[in-house]
């Protein structure tokens, strides 16, 4: 396979058809073999239905279906180990991305690994595009990776790229941070962005809290995921130093000044309380360093395949 084009979607059966119908009239033009990868999380409405209808007259369209809402990092996670392409696309489902941005999407990755879409003027309201524009600005600070729009789910990749990333959570937000902090090559462009037409928008401002928290993992795997010790030990070794310096501090009254240990008693317990912190800290990093190869993948999420 050529290209896979993956799809997550919650609840849209009204865009469904008008998608593939879009989709088709410029993948049908790259004289490629692909496959349009739906991957359903948890829809409530004719969403499956809708998918079900389209794989019947094209084989070429699939479905993965989630038992309920598992969230779009876990849609991605399912989908890129279904793909099969050579070069995988993500795009919502919702109209808004414009598939006729497939082959310039295609030419920036003779350059990248990853490309990722910059909606330059996005049709959305303020209480999407302003904390968007905050996130992305804070997380460009904190990764160093220059991207504009970090969580566009329009993206294209190489396909070794997304057999080795992990999604839980809202790690799907931070793809562009992760992929680098691996060594890929990270590109963007500016594609067109579409007013939704028909449903209702997922995003919620509960999501910013989610994200929040996401992003100090972000932080932490981009810079520690390889060696947790680097970062557990040096927070144990400085406090464990600053244990013993209070230690130090109250014997040097005891000798010097002749004071007895118990004038100096809170000082003696803080050093001791911290000496105990940093080895645990220390004894935390060891543990990371052991289960650093660790994964779980279960793909219990999934109710049903269909097309594969």
């Amino acid at each position: 396979m050529d290209i896979s084009i993956l799809i997550p979607v919650m609840n849209e059966e009204e865009n469904i058809s008008p998608l593939y119908i879009r989709l088709n009239e410029v993948l049908s033009k790259l004289n490629k073999k692909y496959e349009v990868i739906f991957i359903d999380d948890g829809s409530k409405d004719r969403t499956v239905l809708e998918i079900k209808k389209i794989n019947e007259k094209d084989n070429k369209v699939k479905l993965i279906q989630h038992r309920k809402n598992f969230g779009k990092s876990n849609a991605l996670e399912n989908g890129f180990r279904e793909a099969t392409g050579k070069v995988i696309f993500t795009m919502d489902g919702d109209l808004q991305d414009d598939p006729r941005e497939i082959p310039r999407f295609l030419e920036a990755l003779n350059k990248y690994d990853v490309v990722s879409g910059w909606k330059f003027k996005r049709k959305d309201p303020i209480t999407k595009t302003l904390p968007s524009k905050l996130a992305n600005y804070v997380t460009r600070k904190a990764t160093g990776v220059k991207i504009h729009d970090m969580n566009c789910g329009y993206k294209a990749y190489r396909e070794e790229v997304v057999k080795n990333l992990h999604l839980y959570g809202e790690m799907h937000r931070y793809i562009p941070a992760l992929v680098s902090a691996k060594g890929y090559r990270v590109g963007e462009i500016r594609v067109k962005h579409h007013k939704r037409k028909f449903g209702k928008s997922k995003y919620g401002f509960m999501r910013l809290f989610s994200g929040l928290f996401d992003f100090v993992t972000i932080r932490f795997l981009t810079n520690y995921s390889k060696k947790p010790l680097h970062f557990f030990g040096g927070l144990g070794l400085f406090a464990g130093f600053i244990g013993i310096l209070f230690e130090l501090i109250a014997i040097l009254f005891k000798i010097i000044q002749g004071h007895s240990f118990l004038d100096h008693i809170s000082l003696i317990l803080s050093g001791f309380i911290l000496i105990v912190i940093g080895f645990q800290l220390i004894s935390l990093g060891l543990l990371g360093e052991m289960m650093i190869k660790k994964e779980n993948k279960d793909g219990y999420e999934i109710r049903q395949k269909i097309g594969f």
